[in-house]
């Protein structure tokens, strides 16, 4: 399960639905951890069924190895990570518009 951490996620369900989010725990073999630095912040992560989950390919590796590390880590780089990751995609939407 160590290889979720740092996983981009999309929230499938509830109030915070079709917000982008990252895994930073995992509880059990059913709820995860997880957060994005500005809605749901480090000392308040949200618990979600990995059932109401979108979870993407992409591993931000920073956030990753910071968490197996058990390194500090900020709010902030979850942000800039999260930033990232939606500029990657938008960048490939406006790369595909332009055929």
């Amino acid at each position: 399960m160590d290889t979720v951490i740092g996983r981009f996620a999309w929230s499938r369900a509830g109030r915070d639905k079709g917000n982008l989010f990252i895994i930073i725990d995992v509880v059990d073999d059913n709820h995860v951890l997880i957060a994005d630095g500005m809605i749901r912040k480090l000392n308040n992560p949200k618990k979600k069924k990995i059932k109401h989950l979108n979870i993407t390919n992409k591993v931000d590796e920073q956030i990753s190895r910071t968490v197996l590390m058990k390194r500090k880590l900020l709010d902030s780089d979850l942000q800039q990570a999260v930033l990232r990751y939606k500029n990657e995609l938008t960048d490939k939407q406006d790369e595909r518009g332009g055929i």
